[in-house]
């Protein structure tokens, strides 16, 4: 791998790190405001964060 090809590999993993941080510490505040939608909230987090890990793989791969 060349060092820009690096460079672009980190920052995908970065913004992936970062996006699975913001879903996962929104989806908790969303649980904690109302708790009854725990199951719903848990749901649609689960399916964000698998979507946004194949767009971050898929983006290493292309890069």
């Amino acid at each position: 791998m060349t060092g820009l090809n690096l460079v672009g590999a980190g920052l995908i993993v970065i913004g992936g790190g970062l996006g699975l941080g913001k879903i996962g510490g929104s989806a908790m505040e969303a649980i904690a405001r109302q708790p009854e939608a725990a199951g719903k909230i848990q749901t649609a987090m689960i399916i964000i964060g698998a979507l946004l890990e194949g767009l971050a793989f898929g983006a290493l791969l292309l890069g």
